[in-house]
Parts: structure tokens; C-alpha cells; sequence
């Protein structure tokens, strides 16, 4: 496969930048119906297999700390191979890995169902630093907030189509997961075919990159303090599942209200994400300092009560920050990293933010466990973020120092 290093001097128009975003967009939108459909079932399928709950919680938490780890060694070797298509493709490739998770049911069992969730999450870690870095190098004609904005737009469209996609398939068949689990092919075989044309689109650009590598270029000054900034954001923001455990708490008997929570982030974060990456483009990377404040608020409101009307404030905050975190913090890395170290880049920026994300989840869920008092979470929730801030402001001070004309 012919491939090069990302670079936007090769794309000279605006509509061309449009179109390769868009057909990305749309890989995004229907890769996201096939495996965030999937993880939908995944729970009740374990259950279904004879897992316990520790299983299903330990094969899902070691499938994202795969996923995000496997990002820092998939970015480096697509900026050491400069073979970025090649990992885009393998990485979407191995999204097959879950709509044939029915095969468990006859050899393997939930062992085997846990290697295939493992395959799919390494699968994430190869294909999003290359992916990202290819929307960096077109986003300089239309503005890299706007470009990110777009497509976490329709990435989410396709988290919020594939649980509903799955739940009627579900109502549907009477629970036949051979059924819900390999329709899932259908929008695999259709994200494949878009990617390449996405490929096919762009593949004659011959991009300006140098021939020598060398590890250290991407870890500068404002980069590092970046994302540790990113790293202090996200160990103080209370993750999703807890926000949804809290909303289990409150809804038996109605346990519908559960993936209802979960879909109503996931509603909130499309637009946010599209608004936050037009705000970036106006005002620089300084509108990240919107979502480390909200995240102050987010963690002890969840801690106020059990009750409806607290989860669903919690939720639609939550979902503001979740939609910047996927648009701008990801637009932030292309002003902060040179072109051909941008995959390596993305991977570190993601490595971070899981680290983060995980210590988060374990922090905050034995906070819930041990019955901290809103202001026990209130003091480590400032804490984490103010420390989080000023790392930002640095950040800033840094970039004005360097570039007058970055944005910032």
C-alpha cells in the first residue's frame, strides 16, 4: 500500500480537506456502530456465557488499557514507518474481531470472546494516532478545531445508532445474540469500503517529511506540560460508568433508565464536540480552560443526592466535557507537535488520557464504595483540576513565546 507522512502543504484546497474529513467522518460514524453496538451486549453476553461480573469487569478494563496504551506504540511506528494508511487499515480491520463474537458460543466460551474484545482494542490503539494524524494535515485550509469538531460529530452519530441498533435487534429476536452480533457485519463491510475510498481520494500526495527519526522531537516543553495538564484533567473527572452506576442505584425496576442515561451523553457530547471545535478555531487552545472548570463541578454533583434530576445534571455536563475532550484536546496536539511526529504525538496525548481516565475510575469508585462526603470529593476534584489549569496557562505561555501566530 502506498503511503506517506501526513503533511498539509500537499492539500490546496479547502474542499479537498472537506471531503477526506468527511469520508473519515463517516469510517468513524459507522466503525462506531459496530463496536460501540457491540459493547452494548457485551455485558449480558458474559452473563450469558457463565462469566461473573469481576470477568466482565476485568476483560473491559484491560480492553482499554490496551486500547490506550497500544495508541503510544501504534503512533510511534506509524511516524517511524510513515505508513500511515496501512494502520488506519489494519486498526478498522480488526473491528471484525466483535460481530464474530458468536463463534464463543461453540468453542472458546467467554475466554475466547475476552481475546476477541483485547483484539478489537489493540485494533483502536493502531488506527487512531495514524487516523488523527491524517486529519491534522488536511485541517489547516478549514481550522483543526473545526476539522476535529466534524469529525467527533459523526463519530458519536454512530455511538449513539449502534446500542439503539442492537436494543431493537434485541426486542426484536427475543434476545438472539447470534442475530444482534453479526448484523454488526453489515456496517463493518460498509466502513470498509468508505475507507477506501477515503485512501483512494488522496493517495496520489507525495508529503514533505524527513528521512531520519528521532523519538525525541515530539516531546517538547509545551507538549509535555500539555499533557500532563490532560493527564490531571481526566484523573479528576468522575468517568461515565460510575455516573451510570449511581444512575443504577436509582432505577430499579426501571433499569431502561440506564443505557437512557448513557445515550443522553452520548446526544450531548455530538454537538459540543462541533461547537467546541469552531470555538477552538476563534479562540485557540485557551477554550480548554471550559472543560477543566466544568470538571470541578461534575464529580461532587454526582456526590449531592441519589436521585434523578443529580444524574441527569451530571450527565449533560459530562457530556459537554466528553465532546471537547474528543475534539479540542485532540485538535490542541496538532498546533503542539511538528507534522511528522504527530502520530507519536497523538499516542503519548492518549496514553494520558487513559492512564488518567483508569486511576480516575478507581479513585472515584472507592470515594462512592467508602461514602466520601461531597466536599472530600469537592477538595480532590479542585485540587486535581486547579493543578490541571495551571498547567495550561504554562502551556500557553509557552506557545506565545515560541509562535506569534499560533492560536492560542
Amino acid at each position: 500500500m502506498e503511503d506517506s507522512s501526513p503533511s498539509s502543504e500537499n492539500f490546496s484546497s479547502s474542499r479537498t480537506a472537506y471531503k477526506v474529513i468527511l469520508l473519515l467522518g463517516l469510517v468513524s460514524l459507522f466503525g462506531d456502530i459496530v463496536y460501540e453496538g457491540a459493547r452494548g451486549l457485551i455485558p449480558g453476553f458474559f452473563l450469558y456465557l457463565g462469566a461473573s461480573a469481576t470477568i466482565v469487569g476485568l476483560v473491559t478494563g484491560l480492553g482499554e488499557l490496551v486500547g490506550y496504551t497500544g495508541r503510544l506504540a501504534g503512533g510511534f511506528l506509524a511516524d517511524l514507518s510513515k505508513r500511515y494508511w496501512l494502520f488506519i487499515f489494519v486498526g478498522y480491520g480488526l473491528i471484525a474481531a466483535l460481530p464474530s463474537m458468536p463463534v464463543s458460543l461453540i468453542v472458546g466460551g467467554w475466554i475466547l470472546a475476552a481475546s476477541l474484545i483485547i483484539l478489537e482494542r489493540f485494533g483502536k490503539g493502531f488506527r487512531a494516532p495514524a487516523r488523527d494524524a491524517i486529519i491534522a494535515s488536511v485541517s489547516s485550509k478549514i481550522g483543526r478545531g473545526k476539522a476535529f469538531g466534524i469529525h467527533e460529530f459523526f463519530d458519536q452519530l454512530g455511538a449513539i445508532t449502534g446500542p439503539l441498533l442492537v436494543a431493537g435487534l434485541m426486542a426484536l429476536t427475543q434476545e438472539n445474540y447470534v442475530v444482534a452480533f453479526t448484523s454488526l457485519f453489515l456496517p463493518y463491510f460498509v466502513l470498509i469500503t468508505v475507507l477506501s475510498l477515503a485512501y483512494f481520494s488522496i493517495r496520489g500526495i507525495k508529503a514533505k517529511s524527513s528521512k531520519k527519526y528521532s523519538i525525541r522531537g515530539p516531546i517538547s516543553r509545551s507538549l509535555a506540560m500539555y499533557t500532563t495538564g490532560v493527564f490531571l484533567n481526566s484523573l479528576g473527572l468522575i468517568p461515565a460508568s460510575l455516573i451510570l452506576y449511581r444512575a443504577g442505584l436509582i432505577a430499579k425496576g426501571y433499569e431502561w433508565l440506564i443505557p437512557a442515561v448513557y445515550a443522553l451523553i452520548q446526544l450531548i457530547d455530538a454537538p459540543s464536540a462541533l461547537a467546541a471545535g469552531f470555538a477552538y478555531d476563534k479562540r485557540g487552545i485557551s477554550v480548554l480552560y471550559v472543560p477543566f472548570f466544568l470538571s470541578i463541578v461534575i464529580s461532587p454533583l454526582l456526590f449531592t443526592g441519589e436521585t434523578l434530576p443529580v444524574v441527569l445534571a451530571t450527565a449533560v455536563l459530562y457530556g459537554i466535557v466528553l465532546g471537547m475532550i474528543e475534539s479540542t484536546y485532540r485538535a490542541a496536539i496538532a498546533d503542539l507537535a511538528p507534522p511528522k511526529y504527530r502520530g507519536t504525538a497523538y499516542g503519548v496525548f492518549y496514553t494520558a488520557l487513559g492512564l488518567g481516565s483508569l486511576l480516575s475510575g478507581a479513585i472515584y469508585g472507592l470515594m462512592i464504595d467508602l461514602d466520601f462526603t461531597i466536599w472530600q470529593v469537592a477538595v480532590y476534584a479542585i485540587l486535581t483540576e486547579v493543578l490541571a489549569s495551571i498547567l495550561l496557562t504554562l502551556t500557553i505561555k509557552s506557545l506565545r513565546q515560541s509562535s506569534g501566530n499560533t492560536p492560542v
